[in-house]
């Protein structure tokens, strides 16, 4: 792993800094391409319209209609967060916005698949429903569309995934990456692309003469979910996604959440008051995921959607005791596919570009944040597979990639798919993240395809990875107040929170816990307290070390301290 350290450009700094902000944070915000105070402005007034969205008129005409005519609306959700949370919003929108009869409808992973599929159109007509709103899934969907059309249903396809050559046909489209499509912001998660669909729909309404400005409804009250949806989704954090993410975080902090939200902060230990990105990626996100996951992701959105403070407990309650047993299924299929990658280099005494794994133990509600794990250690492309459990699909393989810049996924399996026709079965997904199915004959093609195609498209500077840094954090810096700013900004996915990396003198270190290595580190004079999580093997009297600045609580006192995150 290689450490380069982010360029600032002074000029640009200086004039953050003339317009108010912080000297040190506006310095660390130049370093990431802030160009202007403006950019910071997380106000709702900066959000950009619904407009620029293709579609997005014709899906509020039909919306409104569907309102009007009081028709029944059946959403088809996705089965992870972005999907809880973005089928949360439609309901609760809707509902707000004067829909009476709405239900939803979200797969299971293992005998639906992804995606509105034709059988679930035809549970979609068997409901009753006239109106059909997929939500983070559907633009792959042509053949549950057009099944969907063929029984008399109207289709709302709203999504954020990368379209292919043909597009369903459906009544109206709403996604930013679909073809002829000038929204500014492509990254949007699809909980976004949904609540700009309401906010095109109350405009309507309110045009129509339904509500007045002061009588509308507060659509704002869904930002916290749209907040969750965003950051779990890990779309990068553009100026338009910040701001959508810093306005629920701002609600959050506040208590204004729904009850099911309250309740996972509670069964995570975090505090709400002091809310962060990354208490929704890494605490909330990965409960919600968990049910959609091993079980049923009907729970996480039933959790989200209750106003009942006990019920939302004891969803929350379930929703932590199915990621537990998610973290021991995750840490036993990393260590299978692990053991199997070192015996490959005790074989062959390479590394792959690609990294695959498979096993009859593996559980496919899993593979992606196996994929996600290895991807993380080991800085390659990798792939994880398991059986399908479906009784319908005997010797299928279901697949996870996740991958590393340099190496888009769904493009990779989209050219493969084109050398080596039939051997996807199925594929789909983002340039990070993408979703493949195969029979198991298949695999051995698959393995040497993706890797030939790696081998084209990555050299060893990109296989061997970089982090970026902030350089050494200055000594006038060092404290409580700039550790506590810096927490209240929104960092993310193309947004990352500082890291700082310099020498240090360790004066003190000890193993907790059995798995983490606590340390008194000497920094300009001033021994801080530091923590590596998950590491365990001593460093030496004095070691270049990249880490960030944090706050914690004390027998009841904050402290600053050092969470180290790599040895350089």
């Amino acid at each position: 792993m290689q450490f380069r350290q982010r360029e600032i450009p002074d000029a640009i700094a200086l004039q953050l800094q003339q317009a108010g902000v912080h000297p040190f944070l506006a310095r660390l915000l130049a370093a990431r391409g802030i160009a202007s105070a403006s950019e910071l402005d997380h106000q709702l007034r900066s959000l950009l319209p619904p407009q620029g969205l293709k579609g997005i008129d014709a899906a509020a005409a039909l919306l409104a209609e569907a309102i009007a005519a009081d028709w029944r609306i059946c959403i088809v959700a996705d089965y992870d967060c972005d999907g809880a949370t973005a089928c949360t919003v439609a309901l609760r929108g809707l509902r707000m916005l004067g829909a009476r009869h709405v239900d939803y409808l979200v797969p299971n992973r293992i005998q639906d698949g992804y995606g509105l599929t034709a059988p679930l159109a035809e549970r979609v007509h068997q409901r009753g429903a006239e109106l059909l709103l997929t939500v983070d899934n559907g633009i792959a969907s042509i053949e549950g569309v057009a099944r969907a059309r063929e029984l008399g249903l109207r289709v709302l396809v709203t999504d954020h995934h990368l379209p292919a050559a043909q597009l369903p046909e459906a009544d109206a489209i709403v996604n930013p990456n679909q073809p002829g499509c000038a929204f500014a912001s492509k990254h949007l998660a699809g909980v976004g692309v949904l609540f700009y669909t309401l906010l095109a729909l109350r405009s309507r309404l309110r045009a129509q003469g339904v509500f007045t400005t002061a009588s509308q409804p507060r659509l704002d009250t869904l930002l916290p979910l749209v907040a969750l949806g965003t950051v779990a989704d890990v779309v990068p954090l553009d100026a338009n996604n910040r701001l959508l993410a810093g306005q629920g975080l701002a609600r959050i902090r506040a208590g204004q959440m729904p009850a099911g939200m309250a309740a996972l902060f509670e069964v995570a230990g975090r505090n709400p008051a002091h809310a962060q990105a990354s208490d929704m990626g890494f605490a909330l996100a990965p409960r919600l995921n968990a049910a959609g996951r091993l079980t049923d992701m009907t729970i996480g959105i039933e959790c989200l959607l209750t106003d009942d403070a006990q019920r939302a407990a004891e969803l929350a309650a379930m929703l932590d005791d199915i990621n537990r047993a998610r973290r021991e299924l995750e840490t036993d299929m990393k260590q299978v596919a692990i053991g199997g990658l070192i015996q490959r280099l005790a074989r062959n005494q390479r590394m792959p570009a690609v990294i695959t794994a498979c096993d009859a133990s593996f559980h496919e509600g899993v593979v992606g944040i196996v994929a996600a794990r290895i991807k993380e250690q080991f800085h390659r492309p990798t792939f994880i597979f398991a059986p399908s459990a479906s009784p319908d699909s005997p010797g299928l393989l279901k697949g996870s990639g996740r991958s590393i810049p340099g190496f888009h996924l769904r493009d990779a399996l989209d050219l493969l798919a084109k050398r080596h026709p039939g051997v996807l079965d199925k594929f789909g997904g983002h340039a990070m993240a993408a979703g493949c199915s195969l029979a198991e004959a298949q695999l051995p093609i698959f393995q040497q395809a993706i890797e030939t195609i790696a081998t084209e498209w990555l050299d060893a500077a990109a296989l061997q990875g970089e982090t970026w840094v902030d350089g050494p954090l200055p000594p006038e810096h060092r404290s409580i107040a700039t550790a506590e700013l810096l927490r209240l900004q929104i960092w993310g996915q193309g947004f990352a929170a500082p890291l700082f990396l310099e020498e240090l003198d360790v004066l003190e270190q000890r193993v907790v816990a059995g798995k983490h290595l606590a340390m008194k580190l000497l920094h300009h004079g001033q021994v801080i307290d530091a923590i590596w999580f998950g590491h365990t093997e001593r460093l030496p009297a004095r070691a270049r070390l990249a880490y960030r600045m944090e706050t914690d609580e004390w027998m009841g006192r904050k402290r600053l301290r050092f969470l180290v995150e790599a040895q350089a």
